[in-house]
C-alpha cells in the first residue's frame, strides 16, 4: 500500500489520542449534571467513531477491504489487533451507541454513564495504546 494510507491511519490516530484524552478526563468525574452527562456521551461518540475509523485505516493499509464498523471490528480481531474481549465490547458499544444518546431519559442517562465509564472508555484507551505502539514500529 502507499504511504498515504500509513499517513492517514497515523493522522487519524493523533485525533483519537486527543479524543481519548478528553474521554478519560470526562470519565474521571464523580458525578454529572445533565449537561455534563450529555457531554460525556458526545465525547464517547467521537472517541468510538475515531477508534473504529483508525482501525479501518490501519486495516486498509495492511491490505484488508473493510467498510462498515462491524466488519472493521471483526477483521481487527482476525488480524490480531483486538482481543476477543475488546472486540465484544466494541461490538456492544456499536449496538448501544444510538440508545446512549437518549440522555433526556434518566434511566438511559444513568445506564449510558455506567457503560461508558466502566466498560467502553477503558477499552477505547487500550485500543488507542495498542495503536500508538503499532504506529511506532
Amino acid at each position: 500500500m502507499t504511504g498515504m494510507h500509513q499517513e492517514r491511519w497515523q493522522l487519524r490516530l493523533q485525533n483519537l489520542i486527543k479524543a481519548q484524552y478528553r474521554l478519560a478526563k470526562a470519565c474521571s468525574q464523580e458525578s454529572y449534571n445533565e449537561l455534563e452527562l450529555a457531554g460525556l456521551v458526545q465525547t464517547f461518540e467521537f472517541s468510538f467513531e475515531l477508534t473504529w475509523k483508525t482501525l479501518k485505516d490501519l486495516l486498509n493499509y495492511e491490505g484488508f477491504d473493510v467498510a462498515s464498523p462491524r466488519s472493521v471490528i471483526r477483521t481487527a480481531l482476525e488480524a490480531n489487533h483486538l482481543s476477543s474481549e475488546q472486540c465484544e465490547t466494541l461490538l456492544d458499544a456499536l449496538i448501544k451507541r444510538n440508545l446512549l444518546s437518549h440522555t433526556y431519559d434518566e434511566q438511559n442517562a444513568l445506564e449510558a454513564q455506567r457503560l461508558i465509564v466502566k466498560h467502553y472508555a477503558p477499552i477505547i484507551a487500550d485500543v488507542m495504546h495498542y495503536l500508538e505502539k503499532k504506529s511506532g514500529e
